[in-house]
């Protein structure tokens, strides 16, 4: 596939602005493949992102098409009050996944990586139990078992931190990993690290929420997908879904059908991190088609 670059926007509202950037992209000579906005009216916000291709015929090929058409942008930016991100799909991010002693989304990341549907590099399995350990065998990842205790989360967090550094890690994906991330860590990775709860958020926050569920007996149960803030379960909503059930469904019936959606849920999450799809508001996300 050719080279592409992506452009992500959020700045204040006002007349004009998809035409100005749509001007300078053509000024650019780009090609565009795929634009999509958002306007939050109560706010007084505009959200914007461009994919276009990347040629790569000139000095310095895609990186050198890239850096020239950051400085044509920058004036623009400064002058409209943007906050942007642009980036090229010349270099593929490189995921962490962690995990605990429940595998079911961290086989369905693997697979959908071996199958070419996340456009990204697993560098490593990091899990505080080492029954992953031979999935991510299989898969030909490298696995690394880091034990976590109360009494040892601090060294084990410095040890993962240190890990995550030396392999150039650009998110981190929680694929049920039952701990608590200290400040530290999340501050380590602001808005690159995706968790899954198996509860409709904020409904049963924490942990045992299909018991919660069921002991509140709801008829819908559903799973959710967030970037990882300081406060637990707390952080800016990416994906959710759910599922019906009835007063038949027991808490182990809830368990079982609440796993595909935490799979479902988890998987969109990280392909549409992957491809500078959401944008961070407030607590909020935009999710461009």
């Amino acid at each position: 596939m050719s080279e592409s670059a992506v452009l992500l926007i959020d700045c204040p509202d006002r007349k004009g602005l998809v035409a100005r950037v749509s001007t300078l992209l053509y000024e650019q000579g780009a090609n565009i493949l795929h634009a999509d906005q958002h306007q939050d009216h109560e706010l007084g916000l505009f959200f914007m992102r461009v994919e276009w291709a990347l040629d790569g015929d000139g000095p310095g090929g895609t990186a050198g098409a890239l850096e020239r058409f950051r400085g044509a942008f920058q004036p623009l930016a400064e002058e409209l009050e943007m906050r942007w991100q642009l980036s090229g799909s010349e270099r593929r991010p490189r995921v962490a996944l962690f995990c605990s002693q429940y595998l079911h989304c961290l086989a369905d990341l693997l697979q959908r990586s071996a199958a070419g549907e996340l456009e990204c590099e697993i560098a490593v399995v990091v899990s505080n139990h080492r029954v992953a350990e031979p999935m991510a065998g299989f898969y030909g990842i490298p696995f690394v078992h880091i034990p976590v205790t109360a009494a040892t989360r601090a060294e084990a967090e410095q040890e993962q931190l240190k890990l995550l550094a030396e392999l150039e890690i650009d998110l981190v994906v929680l694929a049920r990993y039952m701990q608590i991330l200290t400040p530290k860590f999340v501050g380590a990775y602001p808005a690159r690290i995706i968790n899954v709860h198996h509860s409709f958020l904020p409904a049963f926050i924490g942990a045992r929420p299909y018991h919660a569920a069921h002991a509140r007996g709801v008829k819908l149960i559903g799973a959710t997908s967030h970037y990882v803030t300081e406060v637990l379960d707390d952080g800016p909503i990416i994906e959710q879904d759910v599922a019906r059930i009835s007063h038949r469904d027991q808490v182990e019936d809830l368990v079982a059908r609440g796993r595909d959606l935490e799979r479902v849920v988890l998987s969109r999450a990280v392909r549409w991190h992957l491809e500078r799809r959401i944008l961070c508001y407030g607590n909020k996300t935009v999710v461009f088609d």
